[in-house]
Formats: structure tokens, C-alpha cells, sequence
């Protein structure tokens, strides 16, 4: 053999914490193109394309008008409900999309880490970083209702705590990727898992205030919505906008403090599935 020949000896992670983020940065080549892929995938053989990314959260709120608005008669705390609902849905997507495509990753792609050597956990760190660009792209729909009512004279009042924003989409960032994680460890020996997730997701949805504001919940009964640190993050993006509802600062402090220790739970979760889950997957 050549002696300029390299031999790359891959071993077992040493700690279950070990992100191995200089090996993470070596394949940063790769993961941008999971990011191209997933982004791809998703609107993919599909007729309108990326317009799906806005056509989904305008049903969505169109849905929501009409059973929560106007059959079930939910108050939105004054503001106007169209604002309201997308407020809600714009953030709670990314949350969402973000587990639910994260929670599967060691099942969907079994065949690409049987095969190809490379850290695995790039796989769910694409998948929160493509979920951007649709997020992005929501984002800048709901700004636009925002600037509608706010050029109407609606009683809407922004506010600083806006400028947080980056701040509420790494803290969703890492609460999905923390649950995700440790859901895909999961799935490799508990495969139903895979089925209830979606509907575990749309319950978690009422159990966050996306379709009323946190003031509407008795107060017997608002510990448990105040528990959920998905809640904190979506009332105060609607409050950072329009004035309306309630901004905690303890409760955004606890959210971020929740998501970085499931965080490194599900990384350890991960590292160690990643060692046997071929036997199993």
C-alpha cells in the first residue's frame, strides 16, 4: 500500500453527549444537499409546487374561521380572527413539520445509513434547517395580513418584544429536533409509533394556544396549557404583533431551558440507537 494512502477508521462514539461537530462540519457538503432534497421532495411531482406553502396555511385559517370563528364562536382576545388563526398556524407548522419529519428519520432512511457511512444526526438537523425556507415563506404571508389590518386601523398594537422572533424559532427548533429525536430512537423497535404520531401532533395542537388566546382557558385548567413550552413560544409571537394576549418571560426563559435538556436527551437517546438500530430497524 502506499504510504500516502489514508485509512479513516470509523469507532463507536465514546459519550452518548458526543456531537462529533468538527466530523458534522467535514460533511457540511452533504448537508446542504439533504436541505436541497427536502425542500425538493416536498413539492415534488406536485402541480403547483411551492404554492402549496401558501395555500396550506390559507385553508388552514379559512378552516379554522369558519369552525372555531364562527360555529364555535372562540373570542381571539380582539383581534381581528384572520390575523389571529395564521398567527397561530405559522408557528405551529414549523413546530410540527419539523417533529413530524424528524421523528421517523432512522425508519425512512434505513437504506441510505445501511449503505454510507456519515453522522447520522445531519439527517434531523436538515430537516429543522429546510423546514426554514417554508417557514420563511409563511412568515412573509402572515406579515402581509399583518400590514393589511395594521394600514386598517384594526386594534392591533406591535410591540419590542417582536425582535424575539429569531430567539421563538431556535427554541421550536430545538424542542422538535429534541422530540423528534428521541421519537425516531423509538420507532426503531415500536413501529406503531409511526402511526399515532400524526394524530399525538393534532392533539398537542389544542393543547397549545393556536386557535384561542391562553385568557380564554379556566384558570383550574391553565397550568396544563402552561406546562406545554410550545405555548409560551406561539402566545407571544401573536402578542409581539398585536398587542393582544399575554407575554411571559419566565415562560419563554422555561421553554428554552426545556428544549436544551430534551435536546441532549435525544442526542443521547440517538447515539445510542445509531450503534444496534440496523438489528432492528
Amino acid at each position: 500500500m502506499d504510504s500516502t494512502d489514508k485509512i479513516s477508521t470509523i469507532t463507536p462514539r465514546k459519550s452518548l453527549f458526543d456531537l462529533k461537530l468538527n466530523e458534522i462540519w467535514s460533511y457540511r457538503d452533504l448537508f446542504v444537499l439533504f436541505i436541497r432534497r427536502d425542500i425538493t421532495v416536498s413539492y415534488k411531482q406536485t402541480v403547483l409546487g411551492p404554492l402549496w406553502f401558501l395555500i396550506q396555511p390559507l385553508l388552514t385559517t379559512l378552516m379554522f374561521l369558519l369552525v372555531f370563528g364562527r360555529i364555535a364562536r372562540i373570542p381571539t382576545g380582539g383581534v381581528p380572527p384572520v390575523l389571529f388563526y395564521m398567527g397561530g398556524i405559522t408557528v405551529w407548522n414549523y413546530f410540527s413539520d419539523c417533529l413530524r419529519l424528524t421523528s421517523d428519520t432512522f425508519v425512512k432512511n434505513a437504506g441510505l445509513f445501511g449503505k454510507v457511512y456519515f453522522p447520522r444526526i445531519i439527517t434531523p438537523l436538515s430537516i429543522v434547517s429546510s423546514n426554514l425556507v417554508k417557514f420563511s415563506i409563511q412568515f412573509i404571508l402572515f406579515l402581509s395580513v399583518f400590514l393589511y389590518y395594521y394600514f386598517s386601523d384594526a386594534q392591533i398594537q406591535p410591540n419590542i418584544s417582536l425582535f424575539l422572533l429569531p430567539v421563538y424559532i431556535i427554541i421550536l427548533a430545538i424542542l422538535s429536533l429534541g422530540f423528534g429525536l428521541i421519537i425516531s430512537a423509538m420507532t426503531t423497535k415500536y413501529r406503531d409509533l409511526t402511526f399515532l404520531i400524526q394524530f399525538g401532533i393534532q392533539l398537542w395542537m389544542y393543547a397549545t394556544p393556536v386557535i384561542y388566546p391562553i385568557s380564554q382557558i379556566p384558570e383550574k385548567y391553565r397550568w396544563v396549557i402552561m406546562a406545554n413550552p410550545v405555548s409560551h413560544i406561539v402566545e407571544a409571537f401573536k402578542y409581539g404583533f398585536t398587542g393582544s394576549g399575554s407575554f411571559y418571560l419566565n415562560g419563554i426563559i422555561y421553554s428554552g431551558i426545556f428544549a436544551i435538556v430534551l435536546f441532549f436527551v435525544g442526542v443521547a437517546i440517538f447515539n445510542r440507537t445509531e450503534k444496534t438500530f440496523m438489528d432492528t430497524v
